[in-house]
């Protein structure tokens, strides 16, 4: 009889140990133009995993300015159109962050992006007089929010393709936190979530890609709670007749693909929509601008900058960011 007993304790520990295995979950979708990738530890990940393919789903059936019916092409349609407010919040954030990156970001591009033709299959090279005509429509001073009312002047067009990844995440992160996910993590093409920790409590490690070889990582930085957002001319771009390489990113105040000295961005804070929107600004303003965009808002975000030869990073990562020992970039502390 004790030996059976025991069996039967052996058994039901056995059972016991199985049933308090945390859920994990993956799943992958395509939408707003790229493979998005999501990982997920809890009792409720399966259910959450799928809700937050139904949220992008709808996000993206919402602010796709090439997508029928949606908000951003009634407004881009023309004349005063009231919107959700869901998306009445997000331009005016949109429009805010133009203002503090002193027009680095700009939502009102998207008359430029499609004269470049970057994101299409026939991309081509702007003359100076189409740069110059198009420029005038270009400015957040064209666009007008009264409540949920959206303005445009005329010929004027919005995109919201640089940050709705962002806002997206955002989201993501939300249903992540509702739904008891003890860890896991969301990459949006170039928009990273980690949420939580894994399972030995460590965070989870989050690659930078190397701009040179795309293969590889130029640094790597431990993440939890925390949006990772990259933006870098290495991601899309064309090579002209001539062999001039432009790449996707357009300077907004100059009508043409930003000539940076930066190879990449990677804007690592609490708000993904923010995050989106900043690494696009600091890859526009360079290396040096950049800099000082980050001295005067440092309590924000960190960031790391990958130039020709040089890792940088903000000091609040020093914990929590490595690079590879004699490899191919020098590395630098911002202080």
């Amino acid at each position: 009889m004790k030996k059976i007993l025991v069996s039967l304790l052996a058994a039901l520990l056995l059972l016991c140990t199985g049933c308090s295995q945390p859920k994990e979950q993956t799943l992958q979708i395509f939408a707003m133009d790229t493979v998005m990738d999501f990982y997920a530890v809890g009792e409720n990940a399966e259910e959450t995993l799928n809700a937050a393919a139904q949220e992008i789903n709808r996000l993206e059936a919402l602010l796709s300015r090439t997508r029928t019916g949606s908000e951003v092409s009634a407004i881009n349609g023309g004349g005063s159109v009231t919107v959700s407010h869901e998306t009445a919040s997000l331009l005016r954030s949109a429009l805010q962050y133009a203002q503090t990156t002193s027009g680095a970001f700009d939502v009102t591009i998207a008359p430029l992006v499609d004269a470049w033709g970057i994101h299409s299959d026939m991309p081509r090279v702007l003359s100076a007089n189409e740069i110059r005509t198009l420029l005038p429509l270009v400015g957040s001073d064209h666009v007008q929010l009264d409540g949920d009312t959206v303005t445009l002047d005329a010929g004027c067009r919005i995109d919201l393709g640089g940050i709705a990844k962002g806002y997206a995440s955002d989201c993501v992160a939300e249903l992540y936190r509702q739904n008891g996910v003890t860890g896991g993590w969301a990459s949006l093409g170039g928009n990273v979530y980690a949420h939580g920790t894994k399972a030995d409590g460590s965070f989870w490690n989050v690659s930078i890609r190397d701009p040179k070889n795309t293969a590889g990582s130029a640094a790597m930085v431990q993440l939890s709670n925390q949006f990772a957002v990259t933006s870098g001319g290495y991601q899309r771009y064309f090579t002209a007749e001539d062999g001039t390489v432009y790449q996707h990113i357009i300077d907004p105040a100059t009508g043409v693909p930003a000539q940076s000295d930066l190879l990449s961005v990677t804007i690592i804070g609490q708000n993904g929509t923010m995050a989106d929107a900043y690494s696009t600004a600091l890859y526009v303003m360079g290396l040096e601008s950049a800099q000082k965009f980050w001295h005067a808002h440092e309590e924000e975000f960190d960031m790391v900058l990958v130039t020709e030869d040089t890792v940088y990073y903000t000091a609040g990562l020093a914990e929590h960011i490595t690079t590879e020992e004699g490899g191919p970039y020098r590395v630098q502390v911002i202080t």
